[in-house]
């Protein structure tokens, strides 16, 4: 497996392995997964090639990164102003998003699995503040998905960094903003140092999930225990990723306003009423 995470990110990087570990405990050492970080075989934006061309056997990371191959990829990842955490899961598994999912992935050599939910967000850091819907032009951000084509309507410059260059990007001023997950991560990859002022709430991102993409003859070749194992550690990570975040995000904010003194802002009223006309 191979991810869009850097080394021993929180959550999405260590829950990740945690699941190759329970799958070999619980196939009795049989079924064995080995996981790779972004760039220690390749980055992080080269995972979805290689693993629809059976360079390796399966990826994580957020579905939305593979807009450009397939623009529908952003529905199963999260809508702005749509659905939250609880909402994408019922979706998912019991409204028939999981079969659509399938469906386009298909046509990439793939099986996706729900592997993962951060939760709803937080809107990002910026280096101005943002008061009218107006201050968005102009504005270079880092956004994914569906939300970036928000800020793109509002007059932003939009741009796809990969997690592990978000920090150095921002301080080096190559983007005035970015959003990544919400205060845990972003108070690991060091955004607190680059930028004056963090927003809320996360309207682009209210349900982030996650995917487990798998080579469609690597799954089919596995033993029909072994994908039914996988299939349900792929679900055990989508629970459990989502309360470590929800248990972790509260004291991360705290520390933010408390140690590191972020001016923590709400966007205002009528910035978020022109987003979501635009969204």
């Amino acid at each position: 497996m191979v991810t869009t995470w850097g080394p021993r990110l929180p959550y999405l990087q260590t829950e990740t392995e945690a699941m190759a570990k329970w799958i070999d405990v619980m196939s009795g050492g049989r079924f064995k997964i080995k996981v790779y970080a972004a760039g220690e075989l390749i980055p992080a934006m080269g995972v979805f090639d290689a693993v629809s061309t059976g360079t390796y056997q399966c990826y994580h990371g957020p579905a939305y990164f593979w807009a450009g191959k397939e623009p529908a990829f952003q529905w199963f990842a999260c809508v702005p102003f749509g659905l939250n955490a609880q909402g994408m899961n019922a979706w998912m598994y019991w409204g028939g998003g999981l079969k659509l999912w399938e469906e386009v992935s298909a046509n990439f050599n793939l099986v996706p699995r729900l592997a993962g939910n951060a939760g709803f967000q937080m809107a990002g850091w910026f280096n101005k503040k943002i008061e009218t819907i107006d201050d968005f032009k102009g504005l270079k951000m880092r956004i994914p998905g569906l939300g970036g084509k928000v800020v793109a309507k509002a007059g932003g410059t939009v741009t796809l960094t990969a997690p592990p260059e978000i920090f150095t990007n921002l301080e080096r001023g190559v983007i005035d903003a970015a959003e990544f997950v919400g205060p845990l991560l972003d108070k690991v990859l060091g955004l607190q140092k680059a930028a004056k002022y963090y927003y809320y709430p996360g309207w682009h991102e209210p349900g982030n999930t996650s995917e487990c993409g798998i080579n469609k003859q690597a799954y089919e070749a596995l033993p029909k225990e072994f994908q039914a194992l996988l299939d349900h550690a792929c679900e055990a990570l989508n629970s459990r990723m989502l309360v470590a975040f929800e248990a972790s995000n509260a004291a991360a904010l705290r520390e933010l306003i408390t140690k590191y003194k972020v001016k923590v802002l709400p966007l205002p009223d009528d910035v978020m009423a022109k987003l979501k006309v635009m969204a």
